[in-house]
């Protein structure tokens, strides 16, 4: 909502500072013309010297979630400038970016934002380093490739000379683009994952498995019957078959999720004598098969048990898989159907993974196809297809792209800029002309410009050339600092084990965070006399936030109320102003839940305080509600070095809160700003305020965590179905693991270059127990502030 404003407020900072060389010195009338041209040339070389590269993000503000498209367009423009089509990100600014010294970014795959604030403690470097913060969407199959380009690579087709679609003259009229027919059944503009699942009536026209469908009466139904939404848990699903006296029976299935991690890879053992084994195809022989005992109806029930009731099941003409596996499933999208051109004329998964994704499946040097492999690229394609809209699907000219000239054409193309990239090419005063799809990582190479990629072997993503495989964080870390000066634009990727992410393990991580979260925002107070009134007691409390709950507790000798606020600052600021007043006639006492999870809360509380995020940053509440944007910002105009304001609105209703955020250039107009409002509170005005304990992006984020489905969380010790004591080691060694993550950033953040640009991103998660959203930090490394870190 304020965002640009923002944006603006910050984008003029002037630069003042005096140098020695301008002092004045009396001298004789005839130099002091030349000694005028030496202090202009001193002051201006002065001022070339301190200009610094700097952010402005426009992130104060309600929705702070940033796409991945957004992050590669941002790295793109911090990597390139304006070269290349390469364009100011409007969501956050970048200024000075020619001063900057190197792009360093920094994935910690399989974390996620909810890892971040369980244990916020441990992360110290990464909350008091980075000044800015964003929410990212759930990881995509392949978070690397993603935000580097990888996968949209074809995204600017018709500009490449000879390509497919220049030379078909691409899709240019609207009227040819109207009668598409992905156009014509999705329209141009971009939708959410539930608008390609397939209805009833396509399931029943390309002979999906249905309930009362003639050869489907013993069929088993996965029970997934929960409504579907945009952030429902997508998985990727494919199977192969041998001929068996009944036909073709499934004898190995493959399940990955939308992160594209294999979570059940199973072979089976076939009802009747295998005729064929198919292996060509299938992969399968029978020395494979030999020891295997599981049976199909063992694999169905597995699959039940590992599908949430709101999964979505994607593949490429997956109505072949769910007749194979003998299964019912209500919510489907097909690729091979997604992609379907005139006349309903489709394309081979093989063909869709190459020409939309640039990635190789079912290779003819390997035996047979790996469903894994088909299943990821099922999901890939949907991710695609879904990030991009119909529109670029179909600018992408597919069928033109089908020929073979055309697809030697494009891999020789590519084999041209590696020759390009390795020092061979023509003599020419001219940097190298570079094709338009790839990456910019291959315009930084074709330049001169060192990339570095360093990763975990097991994590090698397939679209991106590794320079170094290691086998360890600590191998990674240790090659970083070593490599990293060497290199313009560089990506480390560090990693958690196995057990750390562990289904279990992120449900009782996401189960303490509720819990935390709940007792956070809630206080109870007393004692009250028995006929007091809860509508002025709701009232009292109102001023200090919303109020998401109140309850009256009778169990005790006298009434005492229990308040779930709606922000922690709400919470809080009952704490401090209320605890000790007279309120309805009583002195009342305010205090928050007492549980082992609690016994931290001060220190958590302060931690929140100096978060670099909420540097500057004071909450205001007791806003009246007759009071409108004009009216509120005149209200704060008076305050010295007012940045910028947020006022979150109601998401139900649409209407302003009664608190808002303002943000100030400096700690201390702040501190001002916030005495100065209570002030006028002890005068008799309705407004009370306190340092903001929560950046902007976690405002819905801690809705979403301590409630559930709008109710609040009991605040009774949950009872976790899992093995207590086991996951309880599992998340102490979290925890330390997690520390030693931090403090290797802060030794690689240590050995940069001051200018250097450097990004931190946790990509999320999607898993079986639901969608976990990602975290963005990035910060320009200054002297000061390193040393301070």
């Amino acid at each position: 909502m304020f965002a640009n404003e923002m944006g603006e407020a910050t984008c003029i900072i002037g630069h003042k500072r005096s140098h020695e060389c301008n002092e004045e010195v009396e001298e004789p009338q005839k130099t002091k013309k030349k000694r005028k041209v030496d202090e202009d040339t001193c002051q201006k070389q002065h001022q070339r010297k301190e200009k610094k590269s700097r952010l402005s993000a426009g992130l104060f503000g309600e929705d702070c979630e940033i796409s991945h498209e957004q992050v590669y367009e941002f790295l793109k423009y911090a990597a390139l400038g304006k070269r290349h089509n390469a364009a100011q990100p409007s969501w956050c600014r970048i200024y000075h970016r020619r001063h900057l010294a190197k792009v360093v970014v920094i994935v910690l795959q399989e974390v996620s934002q909810l890892y971040f604030y369980r244990f916020y403690v441990q992360f110290k470097h990464l909350r008091r380093a980075f000044q800015h913060r964003f929410s990212l969407p759930p990881t995509s199959a392949n978070f690397i490739a993603s935000v580097c380009g990888e996968g949209i690579s074809m995204k600017h087709q018709n500009s490449i000379p000879g390509s497919a679609s220049a030379s078909s003259g691409h899709i240019s009229k609207n009227s040819d683009l109207q009668k598409d027919p992905i156009i014509e059944k999705y329209g141009e503009e971009k939708h959410g994952l539930t608008s390609y699942i397939l209805t009833l009536e396509e399931m029943r026209k390309y002979n999906y498995p249905l309930e009362g469908s003639p050869g489907c009466e013993n069929y088993i139904h996965t029970q997934c019957e929960s409504p579907r939404t945009d952030s429902s848990p997508l998985f990727g699903l494919d199977c192969e078959m041998c001929l068996t006296e009944k036909g073709n029976e499934v004898t190995r299935v493959s399940l990955v999720d939308a992160e594209g991690r294999c979570i059940m890879d199973e072979l089976i053992k076939p009802e009747t004598q295998i005729l064929n084994y198919l292996t060509r195809y299938s992969g399968i022989t029978r020395k494979i098969l030999l020891p295997v005992k599981t049976k199909l109806p063992e694999i169905q029930d597995k699959l039940k048990k590992l599908l949430p009731r709101d999964a979505v099941l994607v593949g490429h003409s997956l109505n072949a898989d769910l007749h194979a596996l003998q299964m019912i499933h209500p919510s489907v999208i097909d690729t091979s159907l997604l992609f379907a051109r005139h006349k309903g004329r489709r394309f081979k998964l093989k063909f869709l993974a190459k020409a939309v994704l640039g990635k190789e499946i079912q290779c003819e040097n390997k035996v047979g196809h790996d469903p894994t492999e088909d299943a990821e690229a099922a999901v890939e394609l949907l991710q695609y297809f879904i990030d991009q809209g119909p529109r670029k699907v179909v600018e992408l000219n597919l069928e033109t792209v089908l020929s073979a000239p055309n697809l030697m054409e494009l891999s020789q193309q590519k084999s041209a800029l590696q020759l390009q990239q390795n020092g061979i090419q023509k003599q020419s005063s001219e940097p190298p002309s570079i094709p338009q799809p790839w990456r910019f990582l291959d315009h930084l190479n074709a330049t001169g410009q060192k990339t570095l990629l360093l990763s975990r072997k097991e994590l090698a993503s397939s679209g991106l050339c590794q320079n170094s495989l290691s086998t360890s964080n600590k191998q990674i870390l240790k090659r970083a600092i070593q490599e990293v000066p060497l290199s313009s634009f560089s990506i480390i990727q560090f990693a958690l084990r196995s057990e750390h992410v562990a289904p279990d393990l992120v449900a009782e991580v996401c189960e303490k965070m509720r819990i935390k979260l709940a007792d956070m925002l809630t206080v109870y107070a007393g004692p009250f006399d028995k006929d007091f009134c809860l509508k002025s007691l709701r009232r009292e409390f109102k001023k200090c936030g919303p109020i998401h709950s109140l309850t009256v507790l009778t169990e005790t000798h006298q009434p005492h109320i229990c308040i779930q606020y709606e922000v922690l600052e709400a919470a809080q600021l009952a704490m401090e102003s209320l605890n000790g007043a007279d309120v309805a006639g009583s002195c009342i006492k305010v205090q928050r839940p007492v549980t082992v999870m609690m016994l931290d809360c001060d220190m958590l509380i302060k931690e929140l305080e100096m978060d670099i995020e909420n540097e500057g940053v004071i909450y205001v509440a007791g806003l009246k509600k007759t009071l409108t944007e004009t009216d509120l910002h005149e209200k704060f105009s008076h305050l010295k070095d007012l940045q910028a304001l947020f006022w979150p609105r109601d998401l139900k209703r649409g209407k302003h809160r009664n608190y808002c955020f303002l943000k100030f250039q400096t700690s201390e107009s702040a501190l001002e700003a916030l005495q100065d409002i209570n002030r006028q509170g002890a005068e008799g005005s309705r407004l009370q305020s306190r340092k903001a304990l929560t950046p902007s992006h976690l405002h819905r984020w801690i809705c979403h965590m301590a409630h559930n489905d709008g109710k609040p969380i009991q605040l009774a010790h949950h009872i976790l179905h899992v093995k207590k004591e086991q996951l309880s080691t599992s998340e102490q060694d979290l925890r330390k693991k997690l520390k030693k993550l931090d403090h290797g950033i802060k030794k690689l953040y240590r050995s940069l270059e001051n200018n250097t640009l450097c990004v931190v991103l946790l990509p999320g998660v999607n898993s079986v127990h639901g969608s976990f959203s990602g975290l963005g930090l990035m910060g320009i490394k200054e002297e000061s502030r390193s040393s301070a870190c």
